[in-house]
């Protein structure tokens, strides 16, 4: 494909006049309501096994380094192939993909929950984590191609992304309600949502014609999925091996090799995987940034947070998910105006003020003790999360999508949603690492809750280090346009 200037985006423009809302028939609606539901179930998945760790562990006997694969297996199949299912759906067909997606991660949900084999269940995380690969990416895509740009796509995407940021906002309310039935309710409470999205999506989706007419590339797709899936196993693996391990060392130069390897092949191939042109759009790759930063700081405060408020505070998994109820609750009002924000004031001024919120709520968070006072040491960050996906969420997703041709919608979703899942695998490696306890239990770690938080604060610097520099790198532009201006 010859490389072409994208249009201008309404991240890059000024900011267009305020508009009417469009008026959607009940089938658009529905539509769109089965695309959310899917993203809300990946995303709930990520966070909500979290919280029955320690009851997995307890009930099948599972060592450190098994637990630890719960949360990496969903990781490594997610994150090592966002890319090559974005693609994939581009090329195979969207509807096609999205729904034999779906039924997979419908039934590795259930097998999840039925089986007391470690092993098994792990196989199970990563069979979701790849089903989720194919059905994230794909699914925005098909609201990409269906709604038009401007308003009416931005209104889409706003309660699409509300639903994901929900996802990962309540995971850990979910989670906690579930636990306290029994972790087997973490893996079958995603079973009849799936399935109904599946019987739905098979009604409502338009058939699409894939666009994979001249040739698949196979190299490209075998050298990118490798580098990915070399880079997350690595970093996930690295905090118990150690980062100087010779191992680890191997691994990363794997990744090197395969992701120079990636390159080279792109740059002959017919009809690449990426168009590495595409990675001249200035607001795509700003927005792929923030999406690192934004979840990688996330899902580590996320870690901290259960591991803190649980094991060292006793806490049972409802007492939590109470404590983070208004997140999801102000996640979930923001469906009403979040479209109508980023028509007003444009996705880069968005994108910063959510990662100003998310960094606030982490550097409030460093002011907590052993005996906090809910009211005024969690509910303000509870709050400023909140604040941070409602603003921030849809606008990266937004941001990372608008002036993409259709045929490579599925690439830059899979794009914007790989930068997340690895942003969340490195960010949550390096933090483990700070505070020197097991990726998955906090063993380890001291059992005084004096010293837990001692050895936690760290890591929490950290997640807010990681927050600011999001924010830094999203304001750096803006103020650069303004100064230019004046």
């Amino acid at each position: 494909m010859t490389a072409t200037a994208p249009p201008p985006s309404p991240a890059t423009a000024a900011p267009p006049p305020p508009s009417t809302a469009p008026r959607w028939p009940a089938r658009t609606w529905a539509l769109l309501f089965v695309l959310c539901l899917a993203l809300f179930l990946d995303a709930l998945d990520v966070s909500m096994i979290a919280v029955a760790l320690p009851s997995i562990g307890a009930d099948l006997g599972m060592g450190t380094a098994g637990l630890q694969w719960v949360v990496s297996g969903y990781v490594l199949g997610f994150g090592g192939l966002l890319l090559l299912g974005g693609r994939t759906a581009d090329l195979l067909g969207r509807r096609r993909v999205f729904l034999a997606a779906l039924a997979a991660f419908a039934l590795a949900s259930l097998l999840g929950g039925l089986t007391d084999n470690a092993s098994l269940l792990i196989a199970t995380r990563f069979v979701k984590g790849v089903a989720a690969a194919f059905t994230a990416p794909t699914g925005l895509s098909i609201i990409t191609t269906n709604f038009a740009e401007g308003p009416e796509r931005n209104r889409a995407l706003s309660v699409y992304t509300v639903f994901g940021a929900s996802g990962f906002s309540s995971g850990l309310v979910f989670g906690g309600l579930m636990t306290g039935l029994g972790w087997q309710w973490t893996f079958f409470f995603p079973v009849p949502f799936a399935t109904a999205a599946l019987i739905a999506g098979y009604l409502l989706i338009p058939r699409d014609r894939p666009s994979g007419t001249g040739g698949y590339d196979l190299p490209g797709a075998a050298a990118s999925t490798g580098a990915l899936l070399v880079l997350v196993y690595t970093v996930v693996t690295a905090p118990e091996r150690g980062w100087l391990d010779p191992l680890t060392l191997g691994l990363f130069a794997a990744a090197a090799a395969l992701a120079a390897a990636f390159v080279a092949v792109e740059r002959r191939a017919a009809h690449p995987l990426v168009r590495l042109g595409i990675l001249r759009n200035g607001p795509l790759v700003r927005a792929n940034l923030a999406m690192m930063t934004l979840f990688g700081a996330f899902a580590s405060f996320q870690f901290l947070l259960t591991l803190y408020l649980q094991q060292a505070l006793g806490q049972t998994p409802l007492q939590m998910a109470l404590a983070l109820l208004p997140t999801g609750l102000l996640v979930a009002l923001s469906a009403f105006f979040s479209d109508r924000l980023i028509d007003r004031l444009g996705t880069p001024r968005l994108i910063a003020a959510g990662l100003i919120a998310f960094s606030a709520g982490y550097l409030l968070f460093l002011r907590v003790d052993t005996d906090p006072v809910y009211a005024t040491m969690i509910l303000p960050t509870a709050l400023l999360l909140g604040v941070g996906f409602a603003l921030g969420f849809p606008s990266v997703n937004s941001q990372a999508t608008a002036g993409v041709d259709d045929d490579e919608q599925g690439l830059a979703a899979g794009l914007v949603q790989t930068s997340g899942q690895l942003g969340g695998a490195v960010v949550l490696a390096v933090t483990t690492a700070i505070v020197a306890v097991d990726h998955a239990t906090g063993a380890g770690a001291a059992t005084d809750p004096e010293a837990v938080l001692e050895t936690f604060r760290p890591g929490l610097w950290f997640v807010t280090a990681v927050a600011l520099s999001g924010a830094a790198l999203t304001l750096a532009p803006l103020l650069v346009r303004r100064r230019t201006r004046g």
